[in-house]
């Protein structure tokens, strides 16, 4: 199993067109009352999800719901959001990008350096949610957090557009710059540097594997009473499926 395919356009539904139509056409007064967070209120029931259905490993069941978002158009499929907690407890969350799953689990790359790298260098446990709203699902998946091999770094970072090479040494990720225009000649100071040559991997760049622990399936349902399946790693290695309250 890997990352996803090709990216395809997604259309809003009917209902969700006429909705922002109705909205569009009101003034400006009126659109600001009628998109007031608690007012704002849609009720769920595309599908369901019990125990029959869904798959007794689940990371197959992962496998089998992310080839449905495929199919089903949603952009940036394996876009999930990442939380970590540093070492004194303080949260932080960030939407990154899934470039690969299998048996041992999910994996993302970044720069070391970055917040979430010193997150995961002092607590190296993490969550990843996945949401797709127009097939009103969420996976939510708990574990811990590892280094990938270089090798296998060295061969993703090879494998990305020559400008994204060269981005990975352009930002010194979640520091403080003085404005883009620092970006910029940085960008071209390493552009000529690198004319010609294959662009080395930096060192404070790689992949980040997270190894399951708990995973959390959930099917929107009418009357908010969703369907939630919970997958517990047991400690003698296989894993148990259990049903949670909406």
């Amino acid at each position: 199993m890997g990352s996803g395919g090709g990216v395809t356009r997604v259309y809003p539904s009917k209902s969700r067109r006429d909705m922002i139509e109705r909205i569009m056409s009101k003034s400006d007064d009126s659109l600001k009352m009628t998109m007031v967070p608690q007012e704002m209120r849609i009720d769920y029931g595309k599908d369901s999800l019990d125990e029959r259905q869904a798959a007794q490993d689940p990371m197959k069941q992962f496998g089998n719901w992310f080839d449905q978002a495929q199919q089903a158009g949603i952009v940036e499929t394996n876009a999930m959001s990442l939380a970590t907690v540093n070492a004194s407890g303080v949260p932080s969350i960030r939407v990154v990008l899934l470039k690969e799953y299998d048996a041992r689990g999910f994996v993302f790359f970044t720069n070391y350096e970055s917040r979430k790298g010193h997150d995961l260098a002092g607590n190296p446990r993490a969550s990843i949610l996945f949401y797709w709203q127009s097939m009103e699902r969420q996976i939510r998946v708990e574990g811990t957090v590892e280094r990938i091999d270089k090798a296998e770094s060295e061969s993703y970072f090879h494998s990305r557009p020559r400008e994204a090479q060269i981005g990975a040494w352009v930002s010194r990720q979640s520091t403080v710059i003085r404005s883009r225009a620092e970006l910029n000649e940085r960008q071209a100071e390493l552009e000529k540097r690198f004319e010609g040559r294959e662009v080395p991997l930096p060192e404070y760049w790689g992949g980040y594997r997270l190894k399951p622990t708990v995973f959390e399936y959930w099917q929107g349902r009418a009357s908010r009473l969703h369907d939630r399946l919970r997958y517990v790693r047991t400690p003698g290695g296989w894993w148990r499926m259990e049903r949670l309250a909406p």
